[in-house]
């Protein structure tokens, strides 16, 4: 086995296990990373006219938008208002992907690094289990 498929596999096995055990508030945390740093590599792919990774980054960050989606309770109004956002998001991660063009997709990054900002405030403040507390952040994880 190839040092690089090895360390590939350790580095997997690594990331399901951090998973495995995160705390909801920390799991949140690394979703919005996930996305973040998916919508940078599209970017730079974009830029490179490599359409094909493009759209195999793009469509990783969107995943995870529907995963982000699907841990909302929409009994709370902020998850609605969160609903909204995220499907903008989706919306403008598919305007990029059918015009090849990145301007969509680092906006659609930087409300992503904004949000992961506050909910990296509100886990610090109120601790790793807080997006699991509905009534605080609408959402079920």
């Amino acid at each position: 086995m190839p040092n690089t498929a090895k360390r590939s596999k350790l580095q997997d096995q690594y990331l399901q296990a951090a998973v495995a055990t995160a705390p909801p508030g920390r799991l949140l945390l690394m979703l919005y990373d996930g996305a973040i740093s998916f919508l940078s590599q599209a970017i730079e792919v974009l830029e490179a006219r490599d359409y094909e990774e493009a759209n195999r980054l793009i469509v990783r960050a969107q995943d995870i938008i529907a995963e982000l989606i699907s841990a909302l309770d929409m009994k709370y109004e902020v998850a609605r208002s969160l609903y909204q956002l995220y499907d903008y998001f989706n919306r403008r991660l598919i305007e990029a992907n059918v015009k090849k063009d990145g301007v969509p997709a680092g906006e659609v990054q930087g409300y992503l690094k904004e949000l992961r900002e506050t909910w990296a405030k509100v886990v610090a403040d109120v601790g790793p289990g807080a997006a699991s507390q509905p009534s605080a952040a609408g959402m079920e994880v």
